[in-house]
C-alpha cells in the first residue's frame, strides 16, 4: 500500500531477503503483532494476501452493519472513533486498517501470498511466496479462518439442483427473495443471516446439528475468561480450536427475541441426505427447497505451515502461549485462546516479547560460541509464556482472522 494514498502496492518488486521477522497475514492480530515489532525495533516485514486494508472485514457482506458487530476492540495505539453504525462493518474497519497503516507507517506487502514456511539456512525459517523467498529468524503466523470456509459433505449433495453457498461467499439477503431457503449451522453467522433472509425469502428453516444454546444476560470479562480458558485447554492439547459460540453460546439480544417468537429462529435437528431438489430426514420427512446456505464455520488457515510438521496427532497445533511448542520460533495469534479482536491485540504483544528475549539469547549464544553458532531450533531458550488467552467483555465473539 502507498502510505500517502492508500492505494494497494503491488507486489511485483518484491524480491524477498532476510529479516529478523515474518509476520504473515494483516488482520487484527497481524496488525497488532506489526506495531509491537515496531515499537520494539525488530526488523520485519508482513506479508498480505488480501488486496487491500481490512483483513477478514473487506469480504463481509454489506448488510452486516458496523452496528451490528458483535465487538471491535481497537488496535493498539489508535482508537476507532466516530463510526457510523449504519454503515457497512467491511468498509468502517477497512478504512480504520489503512489508516492505521498509515499512521504507523508499517511494512505490509500486498497481495503477497505465502505458499509454505520451512526450514531454511543456517537454522533460519524459509518463507516461499508470490512475490519471493524471506529468510526470517521467527515467524507470527496471522492468517486467521476467512480462507478456510468448512463445508460438510452430506449423500447426494451433488445431486442438488438449486444453489448451495457458504457464509464466505454470501451476498446479503436480496439475493435469497423469493426463495426457499435452507441454512445449516448454529453460530452467529446462521441467526444474522436468518434475520436477515426471513424478510424477502418464500420461506427458511433453520437445521442444525445440536440444539442451540441461547445466552441471556451480561457477558462480561469473567465470563469471557472462562470461555477463552476452555479454548486454550484445547490448544494446549494439540486438538483443533473450537469455535467461539460453542463455548460462549449466543447472544439473545432484542432480534433475536423476535426471531424466536415469529419461528424464524425455529430449529430443526440436522438432515441426513440431500435430494436433487431439497433436504431429507431420515424419518422421512422431505423438505423442498432452492437454495442451501451453509453457515457451518471455518477452520484455521495454516496449510502453509505444514513443512514445519506443527500438527500433534489429535490434528491441532500446541501452543504454550503463542508459542508453537514444536518449534518456538514459530507463533500464532488469532488462533484458538487469541481469536478475538481483543486476544489478538494481547496475543501481539505476548509473541513480540517472546521473540525479543529469544533474539537476545541468540545474540549472547554467537558471542560467546567462539564458534559462530547459528541461531536456531536448537539455540532457542524455554521462555516464560507471557500470554494465556484472555478475551474481554468486548470483542470475544469476532474473529480476528487476517
Amino acid at each position: 500500500m502507498t502510505r500517502e494514498t492508500g492505494e494497494v502496492a503491488s507486489a511485483g518488486g518484491n524480491a524477498g531477503g532476510e529479516v529478523d521477522v515474518v509476520v504473515v497475514g494483516a488482520g487484527q492480530a497481524g496488525l497488532s503483532s506489526a506495531y509491537h515489532l515496531a515499537r520494539a525495533g525488530i526488523g520485519h516485514v508482513v506479508l498480505d494476501h488480501a488486496p487491500r486494508p481490512g483483513g477478514a472485514w473487506q469480504f463481509r457482506w454489506p448488510s452486516l452493519t458496523y452496528g451490528k458487530v458483535h465487538g471491535m476492540h481497537a488496535l493498539p495505539g489508535m482508537e476507532l472513533v466516530d463510526a457510523d453504525p449504519l454503515r457497512p462493518s467491511s468498509a468502517v474497519i477497512g478504512e480504520y486498517f489503512t489508516a492505521y497503516e498509515q499512521r504507523f507507517d508499517l511494512d505490509v506487502r500486498r497481495p503477497v501470498h505465502v505458499t509454505a514456511v520451512r526450514e531454511g539456512a543456517g537454522g533460519r525459517l524459509r518463507v516461499e511466496s508470490s512475490a519471493g523467498a524471506w529468510s526470517a529468524r521467527a515467524l507470527i503466523n496471522a492468517t486467521g479462518t476467512w480462507d478456510r470456509p468448512f463445508w460438510p459433505r452430506y449423500p447426494g449433495q451433488a445431486s442438488f439442483q438449486g444453489r448451495q453457498l457458504h457464509t464466505a461467499g454470501y451476498p446479503g439477503p436480496q439475493a435469497f427473495a423469493g426463495a426457499r431457503v435452507v441454512v445449516v449451522g448454529g453460530g452467529t453467522s446462521a441467526v444474522q443471516h436468518l434475520l436477515e433472509i426471513a424478510q424477502v425469502a418464500a420461506a427458511t428453516t433453520w437445521v442444525t446439528r445440536r440444539p442451540p444454546v441461547f445466552r441471556d444476560g451480561t457477558f462480561g470479562e469473567a465470563e469471557g475468561r472462562a470461555a477463552v480458558a476452555l479454548v486454550d485447554a484445547r490448544v494446549r492439547q494439540g486438538l483443533p480450536p473450537q469455535s467461539v459460540v460453542s463455548v460462549t453460546g449466543l447472544p439473545l439480544n432484542e432480534a433475536v427475541r423476535e426471531g424466536i417468537a415469529s419461528g424464524v429462529l425455529d430449529r430443526r435437528p440436522m438432515f441426513e441426505r440431500i435430494t436433487p431438489t431439497g433436504v431429507a430426514w431420515g424419518d422421512g420427512q422431505e423438505l423442498q427447497v432452492d437454495v442451501i446456505l451453509w453457515a457451518t464455520g471455518f477452520r484455521a488457515a495454516v496449510d502453509h505451515l505444514s513443512p514445519l510438521r506443527l500438527r500433534e496427532p489429535g490434528g491441532g497445533i500446541r501452543l504454550d502461549g503463542t508459542r508453537a511448542v514444536r518449534d518456538e520460533r514459530v507463533h500464532l495469534v488469532g488462533y484458538g485462546p487469541s481469536a478475538s479482536t481483543i486476544g489478538a491485540n494481547r496475543a501481539g504483544g505476548a509473541a513480540v516479547r517472546e521473540i525479543r528475549r529469544l533474539l537476545a539469547h541468540a545474540a549472547q549464544d554467537a558471542g560467546a560460541d567462539s564458534r559462530g553458532a547459528h541461531f536456531g531450533s536448537a539455540d532457542f531458550r524455554e521462555a516464560e509464556a507471557v500470554f494465556r488467552g484472555a478475551g474481554g467483555a468486548r470483542g470475544v465473539l469476532e474473529p480476528a482472522g487476517a
